[in-house]
């Protein structure tokens, strides 16, 4: 029989994201940030291409990325609603880490797994976060999304693209269980 590791399992059984909004000071400094880095960048990567890489948005950062999303925004046409929504997120956000896909030129590795594996960097992230003990949570939205933003945000290549934001800070409060998906709903189980 395989070696359980239960405290892993426990963790990822009950493992809840935290709601960028109620996450406050203080954020993980640099030295604190370095090891949940690490566990993201051990995520699957076919090939090993690293179609990703991390753009760490500190807090003196925010202001600048809040008045872009009101410019994008106000750009787009967005509604009063959406651009208060958008730039919300930097106006109330501690650390960012954006994760940036990358997509490379493969014969071996379609893009599309490029774009899988960034999407689980993200995921890791969000975990090695909150296995760290900070509040952790993945957005994206709809500036993310805009090509003008990223490149004026970040510089941003034509190949790349935002794959998620995950916000990290220390947790203000504990948010309410959620209904998880119905797993007889969700699997089917094949033995022939």
């Amino acid at each position: 029989m395989p070696a359980r590791n239960d405290a892993a399992l426990d963790f990822l059984l009950s493992r809840r994201s935290r709601p960028a909004k109620t996450l406050v000071a203080p954020a993980p400094s640099r030295d604190e940030l370095l090891p949940i880095l690490t566990a993201a960048a051990r995520s699957p990567d076919h090939g090993k291409l690293e179609p990703w890489r991390f753009i760490v948005v500190e807090r003196p950062a925010m202001a600048r990325l809040a008045e872009l999303t009101e410019e994008t925004g106000k750009r787009l046409g967005k509604s009063p609603e959406d651009i208060a929504k958008g730039r919300g997120q930097f106006d109330q956000g501690q650390l960012a880490v954006f994760v940036v896909e990358v997509q490379k030129d493969s014969p071996k590795v379609p893009a599309i797994e490029q774009t899988y594996s960034a999407g689980a960097v993200c995921l890791a992230l969000l975990n090695a976060a909150l296995a760290a003990g900070w509040g952790a949570n993945w957005l994206t939205g709809w500036a993310s999304h805009d090509r003008g933003f990223c490149e004026a945000a970040f510089g941003l290549a034509e190949n790349e693209r935002i794959a998620g934001i995950i916000h990290i800070a220390t947790e203000s409060s504990a948010p309410p269980e959620r209904p998880r998906p119905d797993l007889d709903a969700i699997t089917t189980w094949m033995s022939a």
